[in-house]
């Protein structure tokens, strides 16, 4: 993963943050890990704390192999004890933990999120990815068309009620439609739409953006009729997006990066209102796109002109809320 490095001056940094997306992972050819975590956030931005997000990364060896991604919320858990990390920094990594468990399972899904829950006092919530497109140039997950309208899958997303459990999900801006219908289906649940669904900008959506975003807000304008639908305002970076960040040899700055994202961010907050709307950085996977100090920049350029209470939404207290930090 290419590093964006560009050193800019910290824009107001006193104000506390809570990074409510991140992973921390350890692969054979890559690793994200608390010291790589805290070479990121710590130059210069206020990380109060954090939320971890599955990433399937550290698995359990488990004979049931359901019960597998419950290793992960073990390993992050005890690599994020206050004890351990507190070396690194005063930032109190992973405050909550955002775990991952298959909802296809339906009912028998609960003794998975039962297990993650004693695995970690601070696990807040499931994700399960159903990002899914029918181009192949399209990346997806191991997800299936309609998986949000799965009967099945419906059945397991009830068990979260029981625990008190968020769901959140990461999918491509042509299933929005779907998640609107399942999320007006459990309004007793609160649900989190992650990278502000996943706009598209490849394949056969590269060259499209405006028309793409009007359809995007449309399908946004409906979720936020729905009370107990959050969003995360992140995400941009990715090479899905299309912008093409890191295919460059210089990175943007964050005055760029800010007219860049800002339509879609300020969409979001216009509809959902600050009380729904999170900043996220979704590193490390936006960090080849840029650099940790210049997306929250670029975020508190964005909030130039917002009330403090309503910056103080945007990022810390949003999050801090739908967590339960």
């Amino acid at each position: 993963m290419r590093p964006a490095k560009k050193i800019e001056e910290i824009i107001d940094p006193r104000l506390p943050i809570c990074d409510p997306h991140h992973h921390l992972w350890s692969f054979l050819d890559r690793r994200y890990l608390l010291e790589e975590l805290f070479e990121d956030i710590g130059g210069g931005h206020n990380i109060v704390q954090t939320v971890f997000v599955e990433s399937e990364s550290a698995k359990k060896q488990d004979t049931i192999q359901r019960l597998e991604p419950v290793g992960e919320t073990k390993f992050t858990h005890d690599i994020t004890d206050q004890r351990v990390s507190k070396r690194y920094g005063r930032t109190r990594v992973a405050a909550g933990i955002v775990g991952f468990a298959d909802l296809r399972l339906g009912a028998e899904v609960a003794p998975i999120i039962e297990a993650h829950l004693a695995a970690s006092d601070r696990f807040r919530g499931i994700r399960q990815i159903c990002s899914w497109d029918a181009n192949s140039d399209i990346i997806h997950s191991n997800s299936a068309p309609g998986l949000l309208l799965d009967t099945k899958f419906r059945e397991g997303l009830t068990c979260l009620k029981r625990y008190n459990l968020t769901f959140e999900t990461f999918l491509y801006h042509p299933q929005l439609k779907e998640f609107v219908d399942l999320v007006r289906a459990f309004p007793d649940i609160t649900i989190i739409l992650d990278h502000i669904g996943g706009p598209l900008g490849i394949g056969p959506y590269a060259g499209k953006r405006w028309e793409i975003f009007r359809e995007w807000k449309n399908d946004m304008a409906a979720l936020a009729d729905c009370p107990n639908a959050f969003v995360k305002l992140g995400g941009l970076g990715m090479p899905i997006c299309g912008f093409g960040w890191g295919e460059r040899t210089t990175p943007p700055s964050s005055s760029e990066l800010a007219e860049a994202i800002a339509p879609y961010y300020l969409y979001c907050i216009e509809k959902f209102g600050t009380e729904r709307c999170m900043f996220e950085s979704n590193f490390p996977v936006d960090k080849i796109s840029y650099s940790y100090n210049t997306l929250w920049n670029a975020f508190k350029r964005i909030c130039k002109g917002f009330s403090s209470k309503e910056r103080a939404d945007l990022f810390y207290n949003s999050a801090v809320k739908v967590y339960r930090l």
